[in-house]
């Protein structure tokens, strides 16, 4: 939608006016509004800016392998750099937070969005390790205000009866940029052509074009959301009144084509909650001192980690650490394996364990260095695509998620938390740790599989800290806890660098066995045993 749009529907024959004379609380303004084509258009930008966390992430594991001799980079260089991200999403995810709900949601989303973006074109013309890891720290950094503020911004547009229709949307079109993924990196990555470009010194290849693709959502939502307000809720509690209603308007004329009835809202019902939270947010954005900042921040934070709140916290947050360590830290490296094992195939190996396969095709650090990285044809030790079974098993992989997470999504309430939690992982667990026996690749790689689906228990523990604060503590617990899973990527990320050429069956075990630990872990939940029809529950997933 443009302006353009909007003058053309003002120019229509003014229709008799429905005027609401009293005033009107903002959830029934809201839904005079109707349900069209701006809220289509918010929910397919925020599902969008989703996909381009995940891109921004988890695209950089089709980069590694293929990436290696250019930036000469050794395994647990490789380890690092898929971390860092997440450590610039946890470094910066809290102070986002905060700004989003002092400053304003749309005021943080917007600027981050295009620093993320510049901050992963610039990466893409990197020409070592240091270089590309400092890139991606901050396009992690920039990203997660996005990623921590595009919730609230959404579901601000829409009254309550709408707006977890309007999350589980921007899920479903998250759900298509997962699957999107490995496609995006087969039709750029296995290309062949490469640029030489003198003035910089290097040779441009597919793998900086990819890298630059994982980025292009970024700019498109945020060229987007130029044509887009702040959140009506957020103007309301600040006592932009008017500017609100006419948010409301322009609403309404999107939705309706500019064929109804011509909404004129007078005035909006202040309520005690929008009062008391203006009251709150604008005493906090009047505050410029920074240590006084940081400890209204810490005010919001200390109690989940006092009282009858800390076991929650504690276990809630370990969870979260233990899922996230194999989810996210052991998928940074299943393309750089898959395309180990089919390079160990293709040399007439048939039977091999993976670790095996680690072992006999991992690059000496002395290879690399003798490699010209300018030279228009590189030797073998460089890979310069990955083999489609890389490509092929992730497409699996992330399919299978999408579909999981409707299905767990459907029975939740009827077969109760828990047992989700222990069948997974237990299921994931003893997947890990078989797969260090099993010596039928294409045996292994599937039990492979099997483990990283132990991602989705993060949607049920999300559903369980939802369960377990209360409203004024729920959305920092969910904060709190993610920023532990996304430590668990780091850490994870790096013990698979550190040991995978040299103790590649250790990893596995550690993986299979944290899993069950969680598993048992998950009995200890408070009030794990209790049934919960809250709805959509479900719907507050990261992954």
């Amino acid at each position: 939608m443009t302006p353009n749009m909007d003058e053309a529907i003002e120019k229509l024959p003014e229709p008799k006016d429905v005027t609401y004379q009293r005033p009107v609380k903002l959830d029934d303004a809201l839904l005079m509004t109707k349900f069209g084509i701006y809220n289509l258009c918010l929910i397919t930008i925020s599902g969008t800016i989703l996909a381009a966390v995940l891109l921004e992430t988890l695209g950089i594991s089709y980069v590694l392998p293929v990436a290696e001799c250019d930036l000469m980079l050794t395994t647990k260089e490789k380890g690092i750099l898929s971390a860092i991200s997440f450590a610039g999403i946890i470094s910066s995810s809290h102070l986002w937070g905060f700004l989003a709900d002092t400053r304003g949601r749309r005021t943080v989303i917007l600027p981050t969005l295009f620093l993320a973006f510049a901050s992963t074109v610039l990466s893409s013309f990197t020409t070592n390790f240091w270089l590309i890891t400092i890139t991606r720290f901050f396009t992690g950094f920039f990203i997660s205000g996005s990623s921590a503020t595009i919730y609230a911004y959404l579901g601000e547009f829409h009254a309550k009866s709408n707006s977890s229709r309007a999350i589980m949307g921007a899920s479903f079109v998250f759900g298509v940029g997962c699957i999107l993924l490995p496609l995006i990196a087969w039709s750029v990555i296995n290309q062949e052509w490469e640029y030489t470009l003198p003035l910089l010194n290097i040779v441009y290849r597919p793998w900086r074009l990819f890298i630059v693709v994982c980025g292009l959502p970024s700019l498109v939502c945020g060229i987007a959301l130029l044509y887009f307000p702040e959140s009506p809720k957020f103007l309301f509690s600040r006592g932009h009144e008017q500017e609100t209603i006419m948010i409301m308007h322009k609403m309404y004329r999107w939705n309706t084509g500019g064929k109804g009835p011509k909404l004129a809202l007078t005035s909006l019902l202040q309520e005690t909650e929008a009062q008391q939270t203006k009251i709150r947010r604008e005493e906090t954005a009047n505050n410029k001192s920074v240590l006084r900042l940081l400890k209204q921040m810490w005010q919001q934070t200390a109690p989940l980690f006092m009282g009858q709140y800390l076991k929650r916290t504690t276990i809630i947050c370990v969870l979260q650490f233990g899922i996230y360590l194999t989810s996210n830290g052991m998928y940074m490296f299943f393309p750089d394996i898959l395309n180990r094992i089919a390079e160990l195939e293709d040399q007439g190996v048939g039977r091999t364990t993976i670790c095996q396969a680690v072992y006999a095709t991992q690059v000496d650090i002395s290879q690399l260095q003798q490699v010209d990285v300018n030279a228009t044809a590189l030797p073998e030790v460089c890979h310069q695509k990955l083999d489609i079974s890389a490509y092929e098993h992730s497409f699996v992989l992330e399919t299978i998620y999408a579909l999981g997470f409707a299905v767990i999504g459907l029975i939740i309430n009827a077969v109760g938390k828990l047992p989700i939690l222990v069948f997974i992982f237990g299921v994931c667990g003893i997947s890990g740790i078989l797969i260090v026996f099993i010596d039928l690749p294409l045996l292994a790689i599937w039990f492979y599989v099997i483990l990283l689906t132990c991602g989705f228990c993060i949607s049920v523990v999300n559903a369980c800290t939802v369960d377990l604060f209360p409203t004024n503590l729920r959305a920092m617990a969910v904060c709190i806890s993610l920023m532990f899973g996304r430590l668990g990527s780091v850490v994870g990320a790096n013990i698979v660098g550190f040991l995978l050429d040299s103790q590649c069956e250790l990893t596995f075990w550690i993986s299979g066995i944290s899993l069950i630990g969680c598993g048992v872990l998950s009995f200890f939940i408070p009030n794990i045993y209790k049934r919960n029809a809250l709805e959509d529950r479900i719907s507050i997933s990261s992954r």
